[in-house]
């Protein structure tokens, strides 16, 4: 039987951006929708506990990611939506995984690299032994389903390979069970920062950078109106800022305004006010409809923490009897009923 599963997660980091909003969560709803796919996705919150941080504040975001996607389309009803810790058997298979990936696997993961470089200029820096080893949890996290798909950005391939090295060694060791999952190739917009357009938009490079997913009109306006372009010489290649600005109109669906403006560009004019106003009001028109349906949702708190516990649910059915399998390929008795 073809294995149909997609599996991704998304940390609760605070309000979603842009740049998360069409490099993934609009790629996971198409997923869903396409009915070809049986998609689980989570909110990860034990990879949020990496770096220091206030429990209040996970507690809160956590919360808020999980009305978040559902306000961006994702339906329970077609996908299993869920909080990562209210799954324990994530922790226990990682603890598993951790004792068949090697020290050596970690220490060439650029990720960890990157973010503890980040933290190291930082005044009373302190850096986990769970940033070092997030990438075991996160093979957890994919092959908890035996998901053999997963759509992530390059910036992820590296631990997507850690994955399928994992799943390979732990078929050797114990028998085949786990399929080696491949990265979903999807067309994706790269959503640059609008302060510095050479850069992935980021949280980290400041509020300049981004645009919130929820954000009201004005700083929308303000925000886009501030976006770094070019020189705006004629005969020049456009510079990377417009370039993003061009993205993000075609990532809002207007492309003829995208073609437009790239056509007015090669014949010379490159006057910028008018594509960071066109740039603005294509987000206005998203966010305002999504800042809507996201107060609806959120509104009943109740349903939502019935939909997380039935998420759940759904999840710790499947995670329960990959674990009754692992437990016995691997040596340790069956779970106490």
């Amino acid at each position: 039987m073809t294995n149909n599963i997609v599996f991704s997660g998304i940390q609760p980091t605070g309000d979603m951006h842009i740049g998360n909003y069409f490099g993934a969560v609009v790629n996971y709803v198409r997923l869903q929708n396409t009915g070809v796919y049986r998609t689980i996705y989570c909110v990860v919150d034990l990879h949020a506990m990496t770096v220091p941080y206030e429990p209040a504040v996970l507690r809160r975001n956590t919360e808020q990611m999980f009305i978040d996607l559902l306000a961006c389309g994702l339906d329970p009803e077609k996908s299993i939506v869920f909080v990562q810790s209210m799954v324990p058997e994530h922790a226990e298979l990682a603890w598993i995984f951790g004792c068949v990936c090697s020290y050596g696997d970690l220490t060439r993961q650029a990720q960890f690299k990157e973010k503890s470089e980040q933290l190291q200029g930082k005044q009373d820096a302190f850096i986990s032994a769970g940033l070092f080893t997030y990438p075991v949890l996160q093979a957890a996290d994919i092959l908890l389903y035996r998901a053999a798909h997963v759509p992530v950005g390059q910036d992820q391939k590296q631990h997507l390979e850690l994955s399928r090295t994992i799943a390979n060694r732990f078929n050797t060791q114990f028998g085949e069970y786990f399929p080696e999952p491949e990265m979903l190739a999807t067309e994706t917009p790269k959503i640059l920062a609008l302060n510095e357009p050479t850069k992935k938009m980021s949280k980290s490079l400041g509020p300049k950078s981004y645009v919130g997913l929820f954000e009201d009109e004005q700083t929308v306006r303000s925000k886009v109106r501030a976006a770094v372009t070019d020189a705006g010489e004629a005969g020049t290649p456009l510079g990377e800022g417009a370039r993003n600005l061009i993205g993000l109109l075609r990532a809002c669906g207007k492309h003829d305004q995208a073609d437009a403006f790239e056509r007015e560009y090669a014949a010379g004019n490159r006057r910028y006010a008018p594509l960071k106003d066109a740039v603005a009001d294509a987000l206005i028109e998203l966010t305002s409809g999504l800042r809507a349906r996201r107060e609806a949702i959120g509104a009943d708190r109740a349903r939502i923490r019935h939909l997380m516990q039935e998420g759940a649910e759904k999840a710790r059915a499947i995670a329960r009897a990959t674990m009754k399998d692992v437990r016995a390929l691997t040596g340790l008795p069956e779970h106490a009923q």
